[in-house]
């Protein structure tokens, strides 16, 4: 199945589009991310909220609970993932020099750069222990410098620092929202819809496996499991839709586009409406008319309310404005962006 998996994706360079932008600034860093403190068990949550009415009980109680390290999109070994930034021994791989690699006899039609980076070079990887966004990209630039250097001639992942620059006239920052500028259009709104409620994948704990089935020596740990953090099976989740996590999805419209701001120029108004999932009662309801999972969210009745109000005229105002679920306004605030 890998194998197959492989060769389809190797044609597949517009994967790149789907690396996380603005880096750092967004995502977080080894020691903090916009989501800290939050809980996967949203009814604890909930009922801890409503009970802890001390000031004093209630900084206890916050002190007490782990949180995950978000910003750390890949750790090498939950015991980096969840260590504190000062004790982990890191080792810059950018220096590293690729070795070579055993004749690849399972999957010698499918070489990859990776295949040449050797032995050293896997070894460079694991040893850098964990990666944030934008070392992500770093990494892959290591990894992978042909498709990165394909991939970069058409994609851009950062924050633009002066958005008369011309160089963002090139049409590869239009895909990326903090490198362009909305459209001259006052009278117009924006709507973000997207659904929440769902654990949604936002960082992982990784294996170093050099004997895997097509040499692809690292792998997300299966075994790695933390109720507590919201980790299981490897990968730490937030709120979102099961796909995307709230803080894609909402980001923009409630707070870089938010009034008038280097994005949005003219104040294009902008409104968030969440929708809470709701999983179907009984099969004969299929994927339900309440579902909010990503995909699954276009048949939801909701969603499809508001979309024919817009169509049919209706205001942002007149819809509600902002309709709400998630922490994606108290996120946004975390998020040090010059506006």
């Amino acid at each position: 199945m890998l194998q197959h998996v492989m060769r389809l994706s190797h044609s597949w360079d517009s994967t790149v589009s789907m690396i996380p932008r603005g880096g750092d600034t967004i995502w977080g860093s080894l020691d903090w991310s916009p989501e800290e403190g939050y809980s996967c068990d949203q009814k604890r949550e909930m009922k801890n909220s409503t009970r802890v009415t001390n000031p004093a009980r209630a900084k206890s109680a916050i002190s007490l609970t782990r949180s995950a390290n978000f910003g750390r999109i890949v750790s090498f070994g939950k015991d980096v993932a969840e260590a504190p930034s000062d004790d982990i021994d890191r080792i810059d791989f950018k220096g590293a020099v690729k070795g070579h690699r055993a004749e690849n006899r399972t999957c010698r039609d499918l070489w990859a750069e990776y295949h040449g980076m050797g032995f050293e070079g896997t070894k460079a990887v694991a040893d850098y222990k964990t990666y944030t966004a934008e070392s992500i990209v770093e990494l892959l630039h290591f990894v992978a410098p042909k498709m990165m250097a394909r991939s970069t001639a058409h994609f851009s992942h950062g924050i633009a620092d002066n958005m008369d620059d011309p160089k963002y006239k090139h049409y590869k920052y239009w895909s990326n929202p903090l490198e362009t500028t909305l459209p001259n259009a006052p009278e117009m709104e924006i709507f973000s819809f997207y659904g929440t409620g769902l654990p949604t994948e936002r960082s992982y704990v990784y294996k170093l496996s050099p004997t895997a089935e097509c040499h692809i020596p690292f792998q997300i740990d299966s075994s790695a499991n933390d109720e507590e953090t919201c980790l299981k099976g490897g990968a730490y989740s937030v709120d979102g839709d099961g796909t995307v996590p709230v803080l894609s999805a909402g980001f923009m419209c409630a707070k870089a586009w938010h009034g008038k701001t280097k994005f949005n120029p003219s104040g294009i108004r902008t409104y968030v409406r969440e929708y809470r999932h709701s999983p179907p009662t009984t099969l004969l309801e299929g994927r339900g008319a309440l579902s909010c999972a990503h995909v699954d969210i276009m048949r939801n009745f909701a969603l499809i309310e508001d979309v024919i109000r817009i169509a049919a005229g209706a205001s942002g105002e007149e819809l509600g404005g902002n309709r709400v679920h998630s922490n994606i306004f108290k996120w946004s605030e975390k998020i040090n962006l010059q506006l």
